[in-house]
């Protein structure tokens, strides 16, 4: 029932050498205003095109909806068994301490196996993914925020800090007891990783972060690409549309000269060129034309010249966290 066939990478630092398929299909929802429904007939859409890996988190408001659609997707026939599928899920940032993130999980879990409801946490009532396992649990970001249901951005009273080595030693642990197949990191700078990797039983398979052709990322990957650490680059397309994101990528000239030159949109060349760079994507498009375009990447490639037109794109960072201000987020690097 597929379309394309999605190249996988290893993830190298997971016990169990998971296979990760390189695009995902993002479902994050500014604001988290993108009706259920919307997500569901999307990813049901998704799955008949090819794509496998789908990326979500708990504060997008999509886990349940991706849920119902893996069960019509098993229904319908699209997938023989949730197996095909990879899974990505964040721990937010007011779930961020040791002693919360197995609930986090399950809550976002809330596997329910053979009728029998596993439910510890009595909140957790939403049935959200209805899933037994994850593929890929994140630390979503390297704050943690006192537990409630504040506006974002979170103001700097409500920035608590950020116990590391005590949430990670909690990620091994869901890894541990099967619920999250690889674990890792997203927005962590190459400081933040060097500390986690200080300690770490487990290292981090995935670093997510904001990379396209004006964020390139450089010092990060080449960090990355030393410890075997795979990364995810969200807003491959400078989120343009979204409240924090940039028209600088998608109204870039020379992107925009490449795309002519090789009868390409903007986004297949943002996207050709991030696989390129040898990282993983996760892009959004609920649209079923630029979701088939945007798997079309893998069959043409870029000149030399394209890469070099590429290098001189103003380099800017647009995202800075759904917080206030916090110190040292990015530890100076750029």
């Amino acid at each position: 029932m597929s379309g394309t066939e999605i190249p996988q990478v290893v993830l190298k630092s997971s016990s169990n050498k998971c296979s990760m398929p390189v695009i995902a299909l993002g479902t994050a929802a500014d604001t988290n205003r993108s009706s259920g429904e919307t997500t569901k007939v999307a990813v049901i859409e998704a799955i008949k095109l090819g794509y496998r890996h789908f990326d979500t988190a708990s504060i997008y408001g999509s886990e349940e909806a991706l849920g119902e659609a893996i069960s019509e997707a098993l229904h319908l026939g699209l997938i023989k068994s949730r197996e095909e599928l990879f899974i990505t899920t964040k721990l937010w940032l007011t779930d961020n301490f040791p002693h919360l993130v197995l609930p986090a999980l399950q809550k976002s879990l809330h596997a329910i196996q053979n009728g029998t409801a596993y439910d510890p946490v009595p909140i957790s009532k939403h049935l959200r993914l209805k899933l037994e396992y994850l593929d890929l649990y994140l630390i979503h970001w390297p704050i943690s925020v006192k537990p409630g249901d504040w506006e974002i951005p979170y103001t700097e009273e409500l920035i608590t800090t950020f116990d590391l080595k005590g949430v990670w030693i909690a990620m091994e642990e869901c890894h541990k007891l099967g619920l999250a197949k690889s674990i890792g990191v997203s927005n962590f700078t190459c400081k933040k990783l060097e500390d986690l990797l200080s300690f770490a039983t487990i290292p981090p398979s995935v670093n997510q972060v904001e990379m396209n052709p004006a964020w390139h990322q450089k010092k990060l990957k080449e960090f990355c690409d030393a410890k075997g650490i795979i990364i995810t680059a969200f807003s491959p397309l400078g989120a343009k549309g979204a409240s924090w994101g940039s028209n600088v990528v998608m109204d870039s000239e020379i992107l925009k000269e490449i795309a002519e030159a090789h009868g390409r949109t903007i986004a297949q060349v943002c996207l050709r060129w991030l696989y390129e760079q040898g990282v993983t994507i996760a892009v959004k498009s609920y649209n079923k034309e630029r979701m088939k375009q945007n798997l079309k990447i893998f069959d043409w490639s870029l000149t030399r010249d394209d890469h070099e037109k590429i290098n001189q794109i103003n380099q800017v960072r647009v995202n800075n966290g759904p917080v206030v201000f916090v110190a040292n987020l990015w530890d100076g690097e750029t």
